[in-house]
């Protein structure tokens, strides 16, 4: 089975390279485990994962706090590497080690009250549910937060005790050796979490391996599909989280300066690299024009360089290819009918660098409304009044965030919690993932949930335990 996606090698290639897309330098070629040296890899996770399984719920904890601790002493090197890797800025590249840590540190605090046995009253003397692990976790990540997204799923999996085994993206190949050698100076034992550098074809006999019993996966919906059918094929549990194309809805009450900022960042975090990044602002008709020429003035005072200069806003894309995908979005959407009132136009030179656009007139149909844009562009839609407006924002096959933008709280709570079609919905302000909550999608954007209480029971065996 062949998987090309963003989280996935995108060729049949004999080495894994990754590219400063700053620069366009090579900075890293790795060779792909042959067949044997994968399936010992995996064989080390099981036996790690016998003798992990029973160690102490204290023990456990006391890894992941000391995982916290040696995150924030590599800090400014591991950042480095991201940056490097796939051009985010240096301090958003900090700001992603930062809440790796404070994740870790999360479930280090509350990982024993959320694995807890489950009273459950019956006619018997005791029962209840218990929380116990289920083996190894294939993870399968993509390479916008080469160090969030595994850590995400990693803190909670092993504090649940199981293995896990990485799959990463073939352009951050070295953020997913680093990772591995993190767990070890972390003090885990050798193999629980374990990298492997492979290529795509690979993915399938991984997943089809008697010692992986679950998978999670960060990337397209195409590739969700693929990686779903397969773990469905040999009946292994999977959580899925997929693309988005949130819809930030801006009804007229809304404060327009506090909005636009909110919007600004919400759309141009990682270089619009994100899943959960605004991507479509949905503003009702009395407020539209001013919305549209305010996000134009914003975005044109964005500073784009290189992504280790403290002035810049925002690097470059993380490949060429992507940016070139972004572009054809673009172009498409302008041929349709949007207008572009700032940007959309490729740049000469070095790096997969694309400026910040505003797609102004944007309507169902159009490329920057019906797929995911993974970049910085932002699509306004013009809605006629709320009805209309939510109604937009929940015509997309996507699900995975949204927010509304109203000076009346307890309407946009109505809207966030009754009528917008998303795993994640807030008011006045942008979506991001926090460990205290539960992340995931619907439709499209996928299913399960990681992160809080709910992402750490997705992999485990949930027993019910009765005695007479």
């Amino acid at each position: 089975m062949t998987l090309q996606d963003d989280a996935f090698c995108l060729s049949y290639c004999s080495m894994l390279t990754s590219i400063n897309p700053a620069t366009d330098e090579e900075i890293g070629r790795y060779a792909p485990l042959t067949e044997d040296a994968l399936g010992a890899r995996i064989e080390g996770a099981e036996a790690a994962f016998r003798h992990w399984r029973n160690e102490a719920l204290e023990t456990r904890a006391a890894r992941l706090a000391r995982l916290a601790e040696v995150l924030r002493q590599e800090k400014d090197t591991h950042a480095r590497l991201i940056t490097a890797e796939m051009g985010k800025t240096l301090k958003e590249a900090g700001d992603e080690v930062e809440k790796c840590a404070t994740t870790c540190d999360f479930y280090a605090r509350h990982g024993e009250a959320f694995l807890a046995d489950d009273p459950i009253p019956t006619e018997s003397h005791k029962s209840y549910a218990s929380f116990r692990p289920l083996g190894i976790v294939l993870a399968v990540m993509p390479w916008n937060f080469p160090f969030w997204q595994v850590v995400r799923a990693a803190a909670p999996a092993l504090l649940a005790g199981n293995a896990m085994v990485l799959k990463h993206a073939s352009n951050v190949s070295g953020c997913a050796l680093a990772l591995e050698q993190l767990f070890l100076k972390a003090g885990f034992p050798e193999h629980l979490f374990t990298t492997t550098l492979v290529e795509s074809w690979q993915v399938a006999g991984m997943i089809a391996h008697p010692a992986i019993r679950a998978v999670t996966l960060t990337g397209s919906t195409q590739a969700g599909r693929k990686v779903a059918a397969a773990a469905g094929e040999h009946l292994k549990k999977s959580v899925m989280e997929l693309g988005g194309s949130d819809a930030y809805v801006v009804l007229r009450d809304a404060d327009l300066a506090k909005t636009v900022e909110t919007c600004v960042t919400a759309r141009l975090i990682n270089a619009g690299q994100s899943c959960i990044a605004a991507k479509r602002f949905i503003v009702e008709a009395p407020l539209y024009d001013d919305f549209v020429e305010a996000m134009t003035d914003a975005f044109r005072q964005i500073v784009m360089g290189h992504p280790l200069e403290p002035q810049t806003r925002i690097g470059p894309m993380a490949r060429r290819d992507l940016r070139d995908e972004l572009h054809d979005q673009v172009t498409r959407s302008v041929k349709a009918g949007a207008r572009c009132t700032i940007g959309g136009t490729l740049p000469s030179g070095k790096g997969a660098f694309y400026p910040t656009t505003v797609l102004a007139d944007v309507t169902p149909g159009m490329a920057a409304f019906d797929e995911e844009t993974f970049g910085p562009v932002a699509a306004i839609i013009r809605a006629r009044d709320e009805a209309d407006a939510i109604a937009l924002a929940n015509r997309s096959p996507f699900g995975l965030g949204s927010a509304v933008f109203t000076e009346d709280r307890e309407r946009g709570e109505r809207i966030a919690r009754d009528l917008l079609e998303a795993g994640s919905a807030f008011v006045n302000l942008s979506v991001r993932s926090d460990p205290r909550l539960p992340f995931g999608g619907v439709k499209d954007s996928g299913y399960g949930r990681e992160l809080s209480s709910f992402g750490i029971r997705e992999f485990v065996n949930i027993k019910a335990v009765r005695v007479a």
